[in-house]
């Protein structure tokens, strides 16, 4: 039987570098990208697999957390997005798409370090949405330094409270609100297994989301909630602009078996599958997206 479309070739799927070496200011702009990231706005199609469920979705203004956000939304869930406020414009633009989709979704501006908020984020989803069916720790902190030496102690401890202190705070928020059936998913990295020596702060964080994944689906196993991981590689987010050398920027993703960095819009399939119920028997799993980099 013949074909009824080309199969997309991965290697054309995506811009290659060279990248605009232009620096961003952190947290970096999704409107300064050049070339401009793929988060679903056009490429992503509806479906129903997450049809009436509640999302709260962290670091959901730019990037991977808004193809997440874009995603989740055209298979039917409402969104808690969460970002730090000076992300506002950037969140405004994910929250266009949700309702685009009609879909609810609640901007709740915060700092995931602290505890208090992570707490104000669970309830906010029950009290504005009714429920909550999906936790998606997403939101992450970075900065790069050739030298160890050089890298701050305030810098180093927000790095870890952002990553995997945010992490707990909100799994940990979230929980009694969970029911059976309901998927806490993080967002782990490549350098959680392959380390890259100028992330020195960073990468130990995504090493301990993977680790943290793996013991909390043990932990809550029995409550019928089930939680795993994506490890992305490199994915084109205005993290990339805003925190990386300007050499490092406009090769980024070059290494990999397609010789470029991965859209966002790529990413977001697997959170939908690990939030549907398509994934019922699958726990404290890592899925490893890294475009051939090294197996996760």
């Amino acid at each position: 039987m013949p074909r009824t479309a080309p199969a997309k070739d991965p290697k054309q799927a995506g811009p290659k570098p060279p990248y605009s070496r232009k620096k961003q200011p952190a947290p970096g702009r999704e409107a300064e990208m050049t070339p401009q990231a793929d988060h679903g706005e056009e490429s992503y199609k509806p479906g129903t697999r997450l049809a009436d469920k509640v999302a709260i979705i962290t670091g959901g203004d730019s990037g991977i957390g808004r193809a997440i956000a874009i995603a989740f939304a055209r298979e039917g869930a409402d969104i808690v997005l969460s970002y730090l406020k000076e992300e506002e414009e950037d969140a405004c633009e994910t929250a266009k798409w949700v309702e685009q989709a009609g879909r609810k979704v609640v901007l709740a501006p915060g700092d995931i370090q602290k505890s208090r908020y992570c707490k104000d984020l669970a309830e906010t989803a029950v009290n504005k949405l009714g429920h909550l069916d999906i936790v998606v720790n997403n939101a992450a902190f970075q900065r790069t330094y050739d030298d160890p030496q050089d890298i701050p102690e305030d810098e180093w401890e927000r790095t870890f409270r952002t990553n995997i202190f945010g992490t707990f705070f909100l799994s940990q928020a979230a929980l009694p609100h969970l029911d059976k059936g309901s998927s806490i998913i993080n967002t782990a990295s490549i350098q959680a297994f392959d380390p890259s020596p100028n992330l020195l702060a960073y990468a130990p964080t995504k090493a301990a989301i993977a680790n943290f994944t793996k013991a909390l689906a043990k932990a809550v196993g029995s409550r019928g909630i089930r939680v795993n991981a994506v490890a992305p590689g490199p994915v084109w987010t205005p993290l990339i602009p805003s925190t990386m050398p300007e050499e490092k920027v406009e090769k980024f993703g070059s290494d990999t078996a397609f010789q470029r960095a991965a859209q966002p819009a790529e990413l977001a399939p697997l959170y939908v599958f690990l939030a549907s119920d398509e994934a019922t028997y699958v726990t404290g799993e890592v899925y490893g997206a890294t475009g051939g980099q090294t197996p996760v």
